[in-house]
């Protein structure tokens, strides 16, 4: 078993608050919208990263990490990129990968709001974290956690941290 800490959309915030969460976690997953690249160095410090590069991240972010990744962890097929759309509405690009290779659970960011979906059609679990950084036009910043054991994800976790500029608020759901 390997427990999973998955973030999106940082825009160059990264605090105490969100790693305390991470802390019993193998690895960290980002979703793209780095920011800065002192997150990267901030979330390596602490925990192996796997990371892709989003709409926002510049030159730097874009050598270092790819645009897409896809690896297999615990049996399970892992796809990440940072535009992909979700179910019934992904992009082409992300569309004709899924048509010729599904994975297992698909992982996106860019849109702010947090969803977690079975696709059906393609046979996979979709999850955008939503956004743990201040900048963006989502309310809440939030972000998730789970395991992955044997193929499959258990007890997912979503993180809310509060309201967007308000590092008071912490609270953990774990959808059924």
């Amino acid at each position: 078993m390997i427990r999973i800490g998955l973030l999106s959309d940082t825009h160059s915030f990264i605090d105490d608050n969100i790693l305390s969460y991470f802390e019993e976690c193998d690895e960290i997953w980002h979703a793209g919208d780095v920011g800065d690249f002192r997150v990267i160095e901030k979330l390596e410090s602490f925990k192996p990263l796997r990371c892709v590069y989003g709409n926002i991240d510049d030159a730097k972010m874009r050598r270092t990490f790819p645009l897409d990744l896809r690896f297999e962890i615990e049996g399970l097929d892992v796809f990440i990129t940072h535009i992909g759309g979700y179910p019934e509405r992904y992009n082409k690009r992300v569309g004709d990968i899924f048509r010729k290779d599904a994975p297992d659970l698909f992982i996106c960011g860019h849109s702010h709001i947090l969803k977690v979906m079975f696709d059906k059609k393609y046979n996979f679990l979709h999850i955008n974290p939503g956004a743990c950084g201040h900048h963006g036009f989502h309310k809440f910043r939030t972000m998730a956690r789970f395991n992955v054991e044997n193929g499959k994800i258990k007890d997912l976790q979503v993180i809310e941290l509060g309201m967007r500029g308000s590092l008071t608020r912490n609270t953990i759901n774990s959808p059924e």
